[in-house]
């Protein structure tokens, strides 16, 4: 399903940016299909999923765009239910959309099972519950782990496990994660690393403004870039400071194809249409005349635009030598008149 393609695939993520409501989720997902996103991700979780509703100081945000809630007020708030998932999950197979979700528990995968979710995502923060990962991989669909704030080796025991359960179609997502991410911190060449290292896509979940990031990551090989979505940041949503709209998207995905078609491939070659520019390159001409028997010296020729002469660089091999005919300058300097 994420196989290589002919440009980077865009995932629109919406995370709570429906503001609690199935309507605009559906609406959102429409909207960032026709903005010409490949594919559009939800978070499927309860408050529970996640977190204990607590008023403990670890459970308490303290800084940042959540600041002053507590963990389980901030899911209540973001969750995209799980009755939800059957709707949404018919609307996207009937609209042609390609839609699929990060779970958070395993009731969060068995509701996405019975909705018909053809892949699943592991966001950043679950990288290292193995017991979920491993969940998620025995259905055998294609998968796609977000890497922000893991350690090599707990991307190690990560991949390790998806592996071994068979999936082949795996993309592991770099990850900045701070909300809104960091550009000095992005670290974009971990991207390239990542797929040589495990055999696999990879790619870029983002959290900043702008694609400039993207692009970068896109010239570094990212098969996928994530980013948050929304119609209006105006409108507010637990995620619309760092969300893309609808303009960004546009941007994002015209940008990103034409990133990819000037990737080329790798050697120097020219392509059809340039030979024929080549004749306005340098050669030798002859700009002061000779007779037959002269030698031929520097003073009688000089490189220049066009390239109907002798190439600049077989100069030295006919300096020297005799004229076999008169040459009346400006005349291309061809090697066969000197012996």
């Amino acid at each position: 399903m994420f196989e290589k393609r002919d440009h980077a695939i865009i995932v629109a993520e919406l995370s709570g940016n429906h503001n609690g409501s199935l309507d605009r989720a559906i609406e959102l997902m429409e909207l960032a299909h026709e903005c010409g996103a490949d594919a559009i991700k939800i978070q499927t979780y309860t408050e529970d999923s996640l977190t204990i509703d607590s008023d403990r100081d670890e459970f308490m945000l303290k800084d940042g765009l959540w600041a002053g809630q507590s963990y389980y007020e901030l899911y209540k708030k973001a969750k995209t239910p799980r009755e939800w998932m059957k709707p949404l999950f018919s609307h996207a197979k009937a609209h042609g959309i390609l839609l699929f979700s990060s779970p958070f528990s395993f009731a969060d995968v068995d509701c996405l099972e019975e909705a018909g979710c053809p892949a699943y995502k592991i966001a950043s923060y679950e990288l290292n519950d193995l017991g979920l990962i491993d969940y998620c991989a025995s259905f055998g669909k294609p998968m796609v782990m977000s890497t922000g704030l893991a350690l090599e080796e707990e991307i190690d025991r990560a991949v390790e496990v998806v592996k071994k359960r068979g999936v082949t179609d795996l993309t592991i997502l770099h990850c900045e994660s701070r909300y809104p991410a960091v550009a000095e911190k992005f670290n974009l060449k971990a991207i390239p690393y990542l797929k040589e290292k495990y055999g696999c896509n990879s790619g870029l979940s983002n959290h900043a403004l702008g694609d400039e990031l993207d692009i970068a990551a896109i010239a570094l090989g990212a098969d996928m870039i994530e980013k948050h979505f929304t119609d209006d940041r105006k409108k507010g949503g637990v995620d619309s400071a760092f969300s893309m709209d609808t303009d960004d998207l546009r941007k994002l995905v015209k940008d990103s194809k034409m990133v990819t078609s000037a990737m080329g491939r790798a050697g120097i070659y020219l392509h059809e249409d340039e030979y024929s520019a080549r004749a306005g390159r340098r050669s030798i001409y002859l700009v002061k005349d000779i007779k037959k028997g002269d030698v031929l010296t520097a003073s009688h020729v000089k490189s220049i635009r066009p390239a109907l002469g002798l190439e600049p660089y077989r100069l030295d091999s006919v300096l020297g030598k005799k004229a076999l005919c008169d040459l009346n300058a400006p005349v291309p300097l061809k090697a066969e008149d000197f012996s």
